[in-house]
């Protein structure tokens, strides 16, 4: 019986013959002429396609060679192709022209990359994509949401690929560990989460990898941040100044920190920490670490913070945490403390001052008793420089404030802001505004000067007219 035949006889729809008695099917079916798959918009004909491309799918992977070597992409295709056509020719199945491109690039993309993410991969416009269930799948452009009319076939498929993503990094995602953060090879971060933790099926977000990172000229031209905010932020990174980014949820805090890691002067060695490797940093003496969950045993995770720790014994001049979210604080601030000048972290925080009692609270998990007087000299002591970042409502990201920790006042943290951002107006939906500096200098602008930097007052907006 011909693969279209079972298809129809799948979908309930009578194939040629039908009425006859069964020996005469049987002579039918074996004289069955090609039949012409074609293309429908709607109904029970479009799934006898999306049948088809299943079926020849699974016939395909069940006669590749499993040991071929898939990283020969264009061999892979070539031995696809020929067994595509192969199939169907032999199941006597016509399709245009137009549609058998369609259906061999997609069972390509399954097969070879990531289903029907793989062409919003390749997008370079793209900057994140969220598959929500099977059907439902939303991309970011230039900060803006937008849903793709992509669908996955089913749920299991969705599951497939997050499979094919989290597995040759050694991790996991089932029932009993139903989310796991991963990266692409590209470097692209990847967070998924599965039922029965999500409703909706699975759940998958992808932070894409920037092809051509941002560099100072493009925030610049976007209006993140002016090019006086630019020139001190290089003088603290080259000066060695203890930094924290903050920020909300997408609003660039880790493409800013690739930005002003790019101003640490080369020939010093950089620890770089993270739960998915996705830092850029182009100087070459770099040592990257990525945490590890546990096991199916529930083994051998190293943490963060086990990995802080051991930075400490790696002779850094300079450790990198990609974020900070639990008792790692403590160990990042003891190392800022101890002689680790010129660290940097990112931090979710809605604010420089909300960054702050989000450090006191993260020091308070890693579990030890310390009295709160105690663990706001330790932040004020460690940190120099807060860098708040915001996404928007037309979907631009700014940075709004650059903050010095300036000290105690009793019990009191105590903060300067250096640059404000401030808002003018909306022009064409768009926001408009700069980042003004206030004309205080930072106290620390000795470190800077010892360093052998010297900055105009106009940096500090000292004679500036606005």
């Amino acid at each position: 019986m011909s693969l279209l035949k079972r298809i129809e006889q799948s979908q309930g729809q009578k194939p040629p013959g039908q009425a006859q008695p069964p020996e005469a099917e049987q002579t039918s079916s074996l004289s069955l002429k090609a039949r012409r798959v074609v293309p429908l918009g709607t109904g029970a004909q479009r799934d006898t396609l999306a049948d088809l491309k299943t079926t020849v799918q699974n016939r395909l992977l069940s006669e590749i060679d499993p040991n071929m070597d898939v990283s020969q992409v264009g061999e892979v295709r070539n031995t696809i192709r020929e067994l595509f056509e192969q199939i169907l020719a032999e199941d006597n199945i016509i399709l245009s022209r137009p549609e058998r491109h369609r259906m061999f690039e997609q069972i390509s993309a399954d097969i070879l990359g990531f289903g029907p993410l793989q062409p919003l991969l390749e997008d370079d416009s793209i900057t994140e994509i969220m598959v929500n269930g099977a059907k439902n799948i939303y991309i970011e452009r230039k900060g803006m949401l937008y849903r793709v009319p992509l669908t996955f076939e089913s749920d299991e498929h969705v599951s497939r690929i997050i499979d094919r993503i989290v597995a040759p990094l050694g991790r996991r995602i089932d029932e009993s560990s139903p989310y796991v953060d991963a990266r692409l090879p590209d470097g692209s971060r990847v967070n998924a989460i599965i039922p029965p933790l999500s409703l909706v099926g699975p759940v998958l977000t992808i932070r894409k990898f920037a092809k051509n990172p941002l560099t100072v000229e493009n925030y610049i031209e976007f209006g993140t941040l002016s090019q006086q905010a630019f020139d001190f932020l290089a003088a603290c990174v080259t000066a060695k100044l203890n930094i924290v980014v903050s920020g909300g949820t997408g609003s660039g805090k880790t493409t800013l920190l690739n930005i002003l890691s790019s101003f640490i002067p080369s020939g010093e060695r950089i620890l770089t920490i993270e739960n998915a490797a996705e830092l850029q940093l182009r100087q070459e003496h770099v040592v990257t670490l990525e945490s590890r969950p546990p096991n199916i045993e529930g083994m051998g995770e190293v943490t963060i913070r086990d990995l802080v720790v051991n930075a400490l014994r790696m002779r850094p001049d300079r450790i990198i945490i990609g974020e900070i979210r639990d008792g790692a604080a403590l160990d990042m601030l003891q190392a800022m403390n101890t002689g680790h000048d010129g660290s940097m972290t990112t931090a979710h925080a809605n604010s420089p001052r909300d960054t702050l009692s989000r450090m006191e609270t993260m020091v308070l998990m890693a579990g030890m008793d310390f009295p709160m007087r105690a663990i706001r000299e330790q932040i004020a002591s460690a940190i120099d420089l807060i860098i708040q970042q915001a996404r928007f409502r037309d979907g631009s990201r700014k940075v709004v404030n650059i903050t010095e920790v300036s000290g105690m006042e009793g019990e009191v943290i105590t903060m300067t802001d250096i640059y404000v951002y401030e808002q003018t107006g909306i022009e064409q939906g768009r926001i408009i505004g700069r980042l003004r500096p206030t004309g205080l200098r930072p106290k620390f602008m000795e470190k800077i000067e010892v360093a052998g930097i010297h900055l105009p007052p106009s940096i500090f907006g000292v004679g500036m007219k606005y």
